[in-house]
């Protein structure tokens, strides 16, 4: 397992978080998991606020 740190646009925003994955994942899985991550947390809050 490695930790990597991704930015990723999100509502017109950057978001940087980090990610656990695989080392045999690819760019495209790793991307995606930032992304999901990155949803669940302010796409949610934002709902709340």
């Amino acid at each position: 397992m490695y930790e990597y740190t991704i930015s990723v646009m999100f509502n017109g925003k950057k978001y940087q978080t980090n990610v656990i994955a695989d080392k045999d994942s690819t760019e495209q899985e790793i991307y995606q998991l930032a992304l999901k991550q990155v949803q669940m947390q302010w796409g949610l809050e934002k709902e709340h606020s």
